[in-house]
């Protein structure tokens, strides 16, 4: 059920994917789960979609109450919608951009969330997560604004050297396996390209991100959206999206007209 991106002593990250067809209801997501000891947090955990999937491989790794946090890049519908379940099946605090610490709540019933939300500051963070020297464990909020969402984080785990991208490094397609990291982009553009263009917002905030994670050790990157990327796919993806014109780099007066 569950694909396991790295396992080293009691650090483990494992990602939840179900493939749609390109012509399916609801986009394909992925979902993560980082287990360190006796605790552990999830990443992104979906819409309701996802979460039956998620939740019995949870229940089968670690027990929900021992989970530390839940993390939450930034607020679309297939990051969090399931989010008033998890208040229920957990006790884990929320951390998201505190742009949007104020609207995850209307995932929820009233009161639910109560307590329960951190908002990231727009700098990042280095979350230490859980109890006691052994089975705590470090987190790193990286700022993604703009790439796509206002207010958007990245997390790298330092351990695996994973950085979990979110909507930066999406892939779309039913004949992609997240299953199979890509190790060679050129083949793999297709499947992003469209997606980049029209998601990410300009050229100048896929610079700065290049910039940032150029000064990190990082042997995967993997998507909230088909295939993760690692070997030399890792430094080909960060050359390719520091060169790439998006969004409001492609927009002109044509794409402003009133409707005929």
């Amino acid at each position: 059920m569950s694909i396991e991106l790295f396992r080293q002593g009691s650090h483990q990250c494992l990602m939840f994917s179900k493939l749609s067809l390109e012509d399916g209801e609801a986009v394909q997501s992925n979902q993560f789960l980082l287990v360190h000891g006796n605790t552990g947090a999830i990443l992104d955990p979906g819409g309701n979609i996802a979460y039956n999937e998620l939740y019995l491989g949870l229940t089968q790794t670690i027990a929900p109450h021992k989970l530390a946090a839940i993390l939450a890049s930034h607020a679309d519908p297939d990051i969090i919608a399931s989010l008033d379940r998890w208040m229920t099946a957990t006790t884990a605090p929320v951390y998201i951009s505190r742009i949007w610490e104020r609207f995850a709540p209307h995932f929820c019933k009233p009161g639910k969330t109560a307590g329960r939300i951190i908002g990231l500051p727009d700098a990042g963070q280095r979350l230490r997560l859980g109890q006691g020297s052994d089975d705590s464990f470090e987190l790193w909020a990286l700022p993604a604004h703009f790439l796509h969402a206002e207010g958007n984080f990245q997390f790298y785990d330092p351990i695996s050297r994973i950085l979990f991208s979110g909507d930066l490094g999406a892939s779309l397609g039913a004949n992609l396996d997240p299953a199979k990291p890509v190790t060679e982009l050129a083949g793999h553009i297709r499947h992003m390209e469209g997606f980049h263009r029209r998601y990410m917002v300009s050229n100048k905030v896929m610079r700065l991100w290049a910039a940032m994670v150029r000064e990190l050790p990082i042997d995967m990157i993997v998507p909230q959206h088909g295939s993760p990327m690692s070997g030399p796919a890792v430094q080909q993806f960060i050359a390719w999206a520091e060169n790439l014109a998006c969004g409001i780099d492609l927009m002109g007066p044509a794409d402003y007209r009133i409707p005929d």
